[in-house]
């Protein structure tokens, strides 16, 4: 997982209020370091922000993260604010069961696409769409929606209006505790894999192969 950059390879009622703060940056009171993950501006693909630059973006308290994909042997990028937990319960506490969360911080989630391909079994074009999910203790419930330019919350219903597509799948609990929310992409050929969402003592994936069509 890295900062924004050039790609190599690719890819809501209301989120929680008090998880991920209606106005500025969310879930989170301090400052976590990008490290390593620094942002390059003027990729082909790129993170949306709202407001502010790159570098800035990178000094909110939950920064801008980003992980490259690749589908079909197409680029594809992931953005996301990525919060920590910094003590609070996340599960059922700071992420709501039951409810639309934005699944990360600030901006809505997203997933960048030079060209076609299935999300989860939801067919998409080339282009750019927003993922946000309803949680629950069991399994999550993911939504690509075709309006990637917007702030994460409120998950209302003009945004639902946009969802293009659903799919669900299972939660998988963890040993090991992950204090910051982290995506990451497993490839498992040249031409598809998963995306994978970890935080807390949960994990969850979904599967992207190429589109119709490619």
């Amino acid at each position: 997982m890295r900062q924004i950059s050039t790609f190599s390879a690719l890819i809501m009622g209301g989120l929680v209020v008090a998880a991920c703060g209606g106005g500025g940056d969310t879930m989170e009171e301090g400052s976590a370091a990008a490290s390593d993950m620094d942002v390059a501006a003027g990729s082909a693909l790129e993170c949306y922000l709202a407001r502010g630059t790159m570098a800035e973006a990178q000094e909110r308290p939950s920064p801008l993260h980003s992980t490259d994909l690749s589908v079909g042997g197409n680029d594809g990028l992931l953005c996301y604010g990525a919060p920590s937990a910094r003590g609070r319960e996340i599960m059922g506490g700071l992420l709501v069961y039951g409810q639309p969360e934005r699944i990360g911080a600030n901006e809505a989630t997203t997933i960048h696409l030079a060209g076609p391909a299935n999300i989860g079994g939801v067919e998409v074009g080339a282009g750019s769409y927003s993922l946000y999910a309803i949680p629950g203790p069991d399994e999550w419930t993911f939504f690509v929606n075709s309006n990637s330019e917007r702030w994460g919350i409120p998950i209302d219903e003009t945004v639902r209006s946009d969802d293009i597509g659903t799919f669900t799948v299972p939660v998988e609990v963890i040993d090991d505790y992950v204090e910051t929310l982290q995506y990451r992409f497993e490839p498992s050929d040249n031409t598809m894999g998963d995306v994978i969402l970890e935080w807390e003592n949960t994990r969850v994936k979904f599967h992207m192969h190429p589109g119709a069509g490619t």
